[in-house]
C-alpha cells in the first residue's frame, strides 16, 4: 500500500519532503507532481529502485528512456560530456522549464546507464519536484506515468492515481491536479538541434 501524502506546492513543509526523501534514499518508489504531468521516480543511485521502476514500464534498465530530475545545472557535468557554450545558453535560458534535452552522456554515467551514448536531463519549475532533488543531493531517475486511456493520455488526479498505482510504489505525493501535457523534448546532442515532441514548453524561446 502506497502512503499518500500532501504537500503544498506554494510553500512545501520540509519535515514532510525529507520524510519522501528518506523513503527514497531506502530504494522507494515516489509518484510526485511537476511542471507538467506527475511523475514516477526513485533515486539515480539504487540499482534496485531502477530496477523496480524498469519492470513496472516493462523495459529492460539498459534501454530505458528515463530522464534525470536535477534540482539546476550544477551537477550535469558529473552526467553529461562537456557542452558547448550555444549549448549551454540554450540550457540557461529553458531551465527550469517543461522541457526534456537530449544531451551527450559522459563516461561516469551510474552503472546501468553506461552504455547510454545520451541522456535526458529535465530541471521542472515546480516546488515539490526541485525540493526532492535537493534533499536527495542527486537526480530522480524518472518517467511519465501515463493512462491506459486513449483519450486522456495522462491522468491528472492523485486520488486516481492513488487507486491506480496503490500496489506499485510506496509514495503518491497529492500536490493538487497535474497537467496532462508532457515536456517539450529537444535533442541538443546533434546540430542543428532536433524537436523529437512538441509538448508544454513553449518553442519561442528558441
Amino acid at each position: 500500500m502506497a502512503e499518500f501524502i500532501k504537500i503544498y506546492p506554494e510553500n512545501p513543509n520540509q519535515r514532510v519532503i525529507q520524510k519522501v526523501v528518506d523513503i527514497l534514499k531506502n530504494g522507494g518508489l515516489v509518484i510526485y507532481p511537476t511542471d507538467t504531468v506527475y511523475g514516477l521516480g526513485c533515486d539515480i543511485t539504487n540499482i534496485k529502485a531502477l530496477e523496480r521502476i524498469a519492470k513496472i514500464k516493462g523495459v529492460k534498465l539498459e534501454k530505458s528512456s528515463f530522464s534525470f530530475v536535477c534540482e539546476d545545472l550544477s551537477n550535469l557535468s558529473d552526467y553529461v560530456k562537456q557542452i558547448d557554450t550555444s549549448t549551454f545558453k540554450i540550457l540557461k535560458r529553458a531551465l527550469p522549464g517543461a522541457y526534456t534535452f537530449i544531451l551527450p552522456g559522459s563516461k561516469s554515467l551510474p552503472n546501468p546507464f553506461k552504455k547510454r551514448k545520451t541522456v535526458g536531463i529535465r530541471v521542472p519549475d515546480h516546488s515539490i519536484a526541485l525540493a526532492l532533488v535537493k534533499g536527495l543531493g542527486n537526480p530522480i531517475v524518472s518517467t511519465s506515468i501515463r493512462d491506459e486511456d486513449d483519450i486522456i493520455e495522462y491522468t491528472t488526479d492523485p486520488e486516481l492515481i492513488l487507486e491506480k498505482w496503490d500496489n506499485l510504489v510506496d509514495v503518491v505525493i497529492d500536490g493538487g491536479y497535474g497537467g496532462n501535457e508532457a515536456s517539450t523534448v529537444i535533442d541538443l546532442s546533434v546540430k542543428p538541434p532536433e524537436i523529437i515532441r512538441e509538448g508544454k514548453g513553449s518553442l519561442e524561446i528558441f
